[in-house]
C-alpha cells in the first residue's frame, strides 16, 4: 500500500457484519473459557505434571483465540457506528489482541518452588525437590517444629493457601484452602502465618481488606496422618484497605493473639477470643502503606513494621500504642525484610535494595539506636531474610537468584 493512503482504506464500516463478529466472539470465548476454567480449578487441586500439560494447552488455545479475534477485529472501523455496545466490544477486543502471549512465552510463564538443601561435603546448595505451583508464591513457611514431631509439611500462598507433604523424592499437595467456594474469582492473599504455639492454626492476610484463620483437620494424629484437610475458623474485616502481613505474637499463652498491617497504614492487634474489636498498635504519619510485621520472639511486647519504599523499620511496643520506641534508619535503599533473632529479644537483622543487611543491637530503648553492630553487603538487591530458629548462628538472605547463608 502506497505511503499516503489512508489507513482505514479498505476497513470494514458495515455495523451488522461487525454485530454477527461480535456473536461469534462471545460463543466461542465462552467455550473456551469454560474449558479453561474447568482444566485450571483440575490443575489447582491436582497438580501434576499431566495436568500441568492440559492447563498449558488450554493456555495456548486462549492466546490464539484472543489472537485470531483480535486480528479480526482490527478490520472494523467504528467511527460511524451506532450501537454504542457494539463500537465498545470492537475496541475492547482490539486492545486483547495486543495482549495475548505467543505459546513460547506461555510455555515459560510457569511457577515453580525448589527445595534446597546444603550439602556438607561440597558447602553447596544442590536442589532436593521441585514442583509446580499455579500462582506466584506470596510466602512460604515450613510447620514450626523445633522438635521434629510432625510431617515436613511446608504452606504457600498465593491465589489460595496450600499445603503440601514434603517427602524424601516427592512433594504432593495436601490440601487447598479457599474461602470463597462460590465465585471464579479469587482474592490474592499477600501473606500467610503459622501458629507456633498451636500447628492447627494459620492466618492468612489478603487484598480483599479480610483476614482469615484457618484451622487444619486431620483423622489421626497429625505425625501419622495420610491426609490434612482444612476449614475456616473465622473471617474478619481487618483494614479499611489491603492486608498486607498477618503475625502470631507470643503474648497470652502464643494462640489467640495476631496483628496485621496493611494499605490504610495501620498495625492493628487482635485477639481470637474476642473479635469483635481490634486495637491499633501504630498509624503511619503519612499513611503510608505498611508491607510487612515481625514479632520480637522473645519478648511478645515488641515488633517491628515498615513502610512501602520506606527506608526505616520501626520498633513499637504494644504497651505504649502509636508512639514508636526506636526507628532504625541506616538502610540507603527501601527495607525488604525483617527477622528478629530467634534467642534474643535484643537482636534484629534488616535487609534492603541497598545490597545491605544489618543486625542490630536494641537493648539501649528508648535511647536512639544509632548504627548496627554488624552489617554485610550481599551482591544484589536483598529481598527477603530469615534468621534459622533451630540453628540461630545463620542467617539466609535472597538476591536476584541468590540463596545466601551467613554465619553470624
Amino acid at each position: 500500500m502506497p505511503n499516503n493512503y489512508p489507513q482505514d482504506i479498505g476497513l470494514v464500516t458495515d455495523e451488522v457484519e461487525a454485530r454477527r463478529f461480535v456473536e461469534e466472539y462471545d460463543r466461542r470465548s465462552q467455550v473456551i473459557w469454560n474449558e479453561y476454567a474447568e482444566a485450571n480449578w483440575n490443575y489447582n487441586t491436582n497438580i501434576t505434571t499431566e495436568a500441568s500439560k492440559i492447563l498449558l494447552q488450554k493456555n495456548i488455545q486462549m492466546a490464539n483465540h484472543t489472537f485470531k479475534f483480535g486480528t479480526w477485529a482490527r478490520q472494523f472501523d467504528v467511527t460511524n457506528f451506532q450501537n454504542a455496545s457494539i463500537k465498545r466490544m470492537i475496541k475492547k477486543i482490539q486492545d486483547l489482541e495486543r495482549a495475548a502471549l505467543p505459546a513460547k512465552e506461555l510455555e515459560e510463564y510457569n511457577n515453580k518452588v525448589q527445595l534446597v538443601g546444603l550439602d556438607e561435603e561440597s558447602s553447596e546448595f544442590i536442589c532436593r525437590n521441585t514442583f509446580d505451583h499455579p500462582y506466584p508464591t506470596t510466602k512460604l513457611m515450613w510447620i514450626p517444629d523445633t522438635k521434629g514431631v510432625y510431617p515436613d509439611l511446608l504452606a504457600t500462598s498465593g491465589d489460595y493457601l496450600r499445603v503440601w507433604r514434603v517427602g524424601e523424592t516427592e512433594t504432593r499437595l495436601e490440601c487447598l484452602l479457599n474461602n470463597n467456594k462460590n465465585s471464579d474469582f479469587c482474592a490474592p492473599l499477600t501473606s500467610f502465618d503459622w501458629n507456633e504455639v498451636d500447628p492447627y492454626l494459620l492466618g492468612t492476610s489478603s487484598i480483599d481488606t479480610t483476614c482469615t484463620i484457618w484451622g487444619l483437620e486431620t483423622g489421626q494424629v497429625l505425625g501419622r496422618v495420610n491426609l490434612v484437610s482444612g476449614h475456616v475458623k473465622t473471617q474478619l474485616i481487618a483494614h479499611d484497605k489491603e492486608v498486607y502481613d498477618i503475625a502470631f505474637s507470643r503474648a497470652g499463652g502464643g494462640r489467640d493473639m495476631f496483628a496485621s498491617v496493611g494499605a490504610d497504614g495501620s498495625v492493628r492487634m487482635f485477639d481470637l477470643r474476642h473479635l469483635e474489636h481490634s486495637t491499633i498498635i501504630y498509624e503511619d504519619p503519612q499513611h503510608h502503606p505498611l508491607l510487612r510485621l515481625c514479632w520480637n520472639k522473645q519478648d511478645p511486647n515488641y515488633l517491628a513494621t515498615m513502610a512501602m519504599d520506606g527506608m526505616e523499620v520501626v520498633i513499637l511496643d504494644v504497651r505504649v500504642p502509636c508512639t514508636p520506641v526506636a526507628r532504625l534508619n541506616n538502610h540507603r535503599a527501601c527495607v525488604n525484610g525483617i527477622a528478629w533473632a530467634p534467642h534474643s529479644s535484643c537482636h534484629i537483622c534488616t535487609a534492603a535494595d541497598d545490597h545491605q543487611a544489618l543486625i542490630w543491637d536494641i537493648q539501649q530503648m528508648p535511647r536512639a539506636i544509632e548504627d548496627p553492630i554488624l552489617a554485610y553487603t550481599a551482591e544484589g538487591e536483598i529481598n527477603n531474610v530469615q534468621w534459622a530458629s533451630t540453628q540461630p548462628d545463620w542467617i539466609a538472605i535472597c538476591y536476584n537468584n541468590c540463596l545466601e547463608i551467613l554465619r553470624v
